[in-house]
């Protein structure tokens, strides 16, 4: 938000898990011929005003956690209900899927996990968290990824059993690596605010 905001973008945190509501239903109303959805989820609960910001933005980064070698739920459930309105089950001529008109917005993903960089290559998490970016940028025209690793998860490790992750290695990744983490979060906000100027 930071590196956005020094190029003159104006930012908004929302953090969904403060909201009520659920993923996409398969009510299929945004896929009635001659839809009033206009390209936006048709429940209204907590997550609509929040879709019709995202409707209307420049620039969207999602950050989640990884659970179980996906993003959260309510991370999923958000995506479902800002992208599925403007998906579409029509093709063209030759076979080309089509998509509500939209405009082009600078997306990204950051994932925020607990195993290290190595191990995350060796199950292949590269592969499995880059579908939902591919989706992004298919329907909204560009998306990034940012991979944050073996992050700190507990301010006190003694209250928590958990010995698989030893504190010290945990305390030093904190203070060696989280710091270009953080610089690596402020040049693609900059990246992005560039990108959605030139839209």
């Amino acid at each position: 938000m930071d590196g956005a905001a020094e190029c003159g973008a104006q930012t908004e945190l929302v953090n969904i898990y403060d909201k009520h509501f659920k993923g996409c239903v398969s009510c299929f109303a945004c896929k009635i011929k001659g839809s009033k959805c206009g390209g936006l989820c048709a429940i209204k609960d907590d997550m609509r005003p929040i879709l019709e910001k995202a409707f209307e933005a420049d620039i969207i980064v999602l950050g989640t956690p990884v659970y179980f070698n996906s993003m959260t739920s309510g991370a999923r459930a958000f995506t479902e209900r800002l992208l599925f309105p403007i998906d579409t089950y029509l093709v063209d001529e030759s076979g080309q899927r089509l998509n509500v008109p939209h405009k082009k917005v600078a997306t990204a993903v950051i994932y925020d996990m607990n195993c290290p960089r190595d191990f995350m290559d060796k199950v292949n998490y590269r592969t499995l968290l880059g579908d939902i970016e591919h989706e992004y940028a298919r329907l909204l025209g560009s998306s990034e990824i940012l991979y944050v690793n073996n992050t700190y998860q507990f301010t006190d490790y003694s209250r928590y059993e958990c010995n698989m992750f030893p504190e010290e290695m945990k305390k030093k990744q904190l203070e060696e690596q989280f710091p270009r983490d953080l610089e690596a979060a402020f040049a693609l906000g900059k990246r992005l605010a560039e990108k959605a100027s030139q839209n």
